[in-house]
């Protein structure tokens, strides 16, 4: 009779060590909403202005480039996602930061996948992005 109570107490911590270990891999994985998150990039010489990305719960989307500014939608469900880019607003920039905006629209817009690397969120499509999580 025993023998039979120690098994059960060996199951139950295994399968307390088990839900333990799912609850931390799925708090893991989950997207980082209402967070400020900056590209992984140096500035461009004569600026501190660096990309910026932030994604509401309800699925909204912050689009700061490196000249243009404006909102649009993120549809996240599981580790896909989806950018819908909405009219960004232009301020006067060289035309090599007209050309680096241009790039990471096309990026954003082609982006299906994410993953959270500790404070990076790598998001994935023909062309990898990695923003920092902001920590101010």
């Amino acid at each position: 009779m025993r023998a039979g109570w120690a098994f059960t107490r060996l199951q139950l911590l295994a399968l307390a060590l088990f839900v333990a270990s799912t609850i931390f891999a799925l708090a893991q994985a989950q997207f980082p909403f209402d967070s400020e998150m900056v590209l992984d990039v140096p500035p461009l010489p004569g600026s501190k202005r660096v990309p910026i990305l932030e994604i509401l719960a309800d699925g909204r989307a912050m689009i700061d480039l490196w000249c243009r500014s404006g909102e649009g939608l993120a549809k996240v469900t599981g580790d896909a996602i989806k950018f819908t880019l909405g009219p960004l607003h232009e301020e006067f920039c060289t035309p090599e930061r007209q050309q680096r905006d241009e790039d990471l629209a096309a990026a954003l817009a082609q982006v299906t996948q994410w993953r959270r690397e500790d404070d990076v969120v790598v998001l994935i499509g023909p062309t990898q992005l990695r923003y920092r999580l902001s920590t101010h």
